[in-house]
């Protein structure tokens, strides 16, 4: 599986895709939730843990947030919109600094978690379209040049 991280140029946001159905249906809610948990626990042991909440109950809070944005953008119920509104990813962000090297440590956490995945039985054409999904949209939140 080709997990190729495309390079951001600061202030330019490319057309972004969302994950095809499939991903949703193969990983199911439970496991989006899952697979969210594990990457914010390897956040924060990393360099850009200082991005994320100190606070337990705020950072376990993140996750639910973070896991209710993907499973909405892989098709699944609005969980996002009802518990938080709109998404506005980019001025949710805006308060934090967000290099390209931040979102590449970002992306390359989950990398892992992706080939568990595969490992589990998800087909990678599911696995790619959601990593096609992270490695753009993550592009539209770098906001602080390096």
């Amino acid at each position: 599986m080709n997990l190729e991280i495309t390079h951001a140029q600061f202030g330019v946001r490319p057309p972004v895709s969302k994950p095809i159905p499939e991903f949703l249906i193969e990983v199911t809610e439970g496991g989006i939730r899952e697979m969210i948990s594990k990457h914010y626990d390897s956040i924060r042991v990393s360099e850009i843990a200082h991005i994320f909440p100190k606070d337990e109950k705020e950072f376990e809070q993140a996750k639910v947030n973070s896991a209710d944005f993907f499973i909405q953008i892989c098709g699944g119920p609005a969980y996002f919109n009802k518990n938080r509104g709109a998404p506005q990813m980019i001025g949710r962000h805006a308060p934090f600094r967000i290099d390209a090297k931040a979102r590449e440590t970002w992306l390359e956490l989950y990398k892992p978690l992706l080939e568990e995945l595969k490992e589990s039985g998800v087909t990678e054409r599911s696995l790619m379209s959601f990593w096609g999904y992270l490695n753009i949209f993550s592009i539209w939140m770098v906001n602080t040049q390096s």
